[in-house]
């Protein structure tokens, strides 16, 4: 049951952030790092992805929620370069208007990897897979 609660709840985070790329675009472009290119696009197709990632964490069938699990947390930690660019270049957004505020997002991305690994079974599933054929 909090499992399940945790997977919703990450569902409909990603879900809205998805739709905060498009509804406040220059929020998300603050996160892109200087080094990428066609930052607008990049903000663009994360939040698509945010969007599929989303509604995948709230209606995948139990049997795919591993592998949905691996790829949501894939993607946290493909996006983190831009929380650490935003740290580096002190760019404001999303309230975080302080080293310290940006710096605090930074220590909070692992805990999205590992709360995408535990709502849907993906690193228990893993580890069970991992004993059997130990065995």
């Amino acid at each position: 049951m909090l499992r399940t609660i945790g997977r919703l709840v990450l569902g409909v985070f990603l879900f809205g952030a998805g739709i905060g790329h498009f509804t406040n675009a220059q929020a998300f472009l603050a996160q892109v790092p200087p080094w990428m290119p066609a930052p607008e696009a990049v903000v663009a197709i994360s939040g698509v992805v945010e969007l599929l990632l989303g509604a995948a964490l709230i209606i995948a069938p139990r049997r795919y929620r591993p592998i949905v699990g691996w790829v949501v947390a894939a993607f946290f930690v493909v996006i983190f370069p831009g929380n650490i660019s935003q740290f580096i270049t002190g760019t404001d957004a999303f309230g975080l208007d302080s080293d310290a505020a940006r710096f605090m997002r930074l220590l909070f991305q692992p805990v999205l990897v590992v709360w995408a690994l535990w709502c849907t079974s993906a690193w228990s599933q893993w580890r069970e897979s991992r004993s059997t054929t130990a065995t």
